[in-house]
Parts: C-alpha cells; structure tokens; sequence
C-alpha cells in the first residue's frame, strides 16, 4: 500500500479557532480528528467529520489527556485504569457521532504528552492498546515509527489490534530514531530538507539521522501539519512526492 498522509485536525474549541482544515482536507488521506479533551467540542467535531466525508478521507480519534488549557501537551501522572477509561471515552464520542453521519472511525492516534508519553513509556502503550484491543469493535492504532516497531507491532498483535506506524515529514530524526528535540538546532526542517526526507522515506525506507546515519523505519503514513498557507502549499508538495 503506498504511504499515506495524516493530520491532526478538528482542534478549534467554542470561539477559539485553530488550524485551516477545509484548506488541508483535499490533500491527505487520514484526518485524525480531536474529541474534546485538548480540543475540538461537539460542534467542530461534527463539522470536520462532514469536511472528511466530503473529500473521502479516512477519519480517526484523536485521543488526549484532559487538558484543554494546556493543548494536552503537559503529561499527567495517571494509572492505566484511568488511561483505558478516557481512551475509551473520547473514542467512543467520535465513532458515534461518524456512525450518525454513515462514516466508519477507523483507527486511534494519540496527541501531543499522551503520544509521547505512549513512545516512552510501556505501561501507558499497553494501557492504549488495551483501550483499543477492549473496545467493542476492532480499530488500528497509529504509532510513531522507530526502531522498536517490530517489537511495538508484537506488543499490538498479543493484544489482537493492528497498528499503522508513522514517520514526521517535516522533523530531524536523531540517531536512536526519536525525533531531534525542538531545543536543537535543525529540529525542524527546511522545505528542501523535507521534501528530500520525504523522497528518501518513501523510495528507500529510511531517513538521514542528525549525524548524518542511516535509520530504516517501517513507515505507513506520513504526519503533515497545516495551520498557514505555506504548510498547505508544502502539504501539497509533499502529496505529489508521496503519489508519485
């Protein structure tokens, strides 16, 4: 299957608006959509679920800590029972507000500190995949794709879910495979450098590390962000890289 594009969408809230979704919807392939606990309200979710079943985007949860003042960027110290039941929750609110529309969810990928917090740490990945693996109808989970994958996708498959691993198209992996801290310099790249990483992903399977190394990471879909004009245009570059 070729490599897909992802983003995170639906995270305006009440008055608040953020990111430019009907100007990014046409490009990518999976809208990962937020269910209200960093992000998003009934309203916006709604409407985006509408704007993805218009240019026939496949739509997923966007799963985060409650944390709507910090944008679920600050992680929370919370027990796997309690990871499970908000997981649950927020899946639970848009895969039934997509079913009312004729759509399907069709997968879950975690925000910002509950994602980093799920590459980091084992027992909150386990506690994703179990809210995943229990829910009442089967659902992949998106992951951050890293030399740990073959263990990370053994980790999914005991559990009985799938899981679809993603690559960062504008960001500078360092040589463990984890992504290049913003505190650094050359974390994100330039247009130039994106669009060569994203040749290099999907022709060879690998990306350039900081220092210049060779990491293979097993990707199926590339995350893009577009909150201005010039990461739409580079969204749309970056489709005719992907689907060339």
């Amino acid at each position: 299957m070729a490599i897909q594009l992802n983003c995170d969408l639906g995270e305006s809230f009440g008055a608040w608006k953020m990111g430019m979704d009907a100007a990014v919807m046409p490009f990518i392939d999976q809208a990962n959509i937020a269910c209200g606990f960093h992000a998003g309200d009934p309203l916006v979710m709604r409407k985006t679920l509408q704007l993805a079943k218009e240019h026939g985007v496949t739509v997923g949860a966007h799963p985060a800590y409650p944390d709507l003042v910090g944008f679920g960027r600050r992680s929370m110290a919370c027990q796997p029972a309690e990871i499970i039941a908000m997981v649950q929750y927020q899946v639970a609110a848009i895969d039934g507000m997509a079913k009312s529309l004729g759509m399907e969810l069709a997968y879950v990928k975690p925000h910002g500190a509950m994602y980093n917090d799920m590459m980091a740490k084992t027992e909150v990945r386990l506690a994703i995949m179990e809210a995943i693996a229990t829910y009442h109808r089967p659902l992949a989970l998106m992951l951050q794709a890293t030399p740990e994958s073959a263990a990370h996708r053994q980790e999914a498959a005991d559990k009985g879910i799938g899981v679809m691993f993603e690559a960062f198209a504008d960001r500078c992996y360092d040589d463990d495979g984890k992504l290049l801290s913003r505190t650094k310099p050359g974390a994100v790249h330039t247009r130039e450098k994106m669009l060569a990483q994203v040749a290099q992903i999907c022709r060879e399977g690998t990306v350039t590390t900081v220092s210049g190394h060779t990491l293979s990471l097993d990707v199926d879909t590339l995350c893009v962000h577009g909150d201005n004009d010039e990461g739409i245009a580079a969204i749309a570059e970056i489709r005719q890289v992907v689907k060339s």
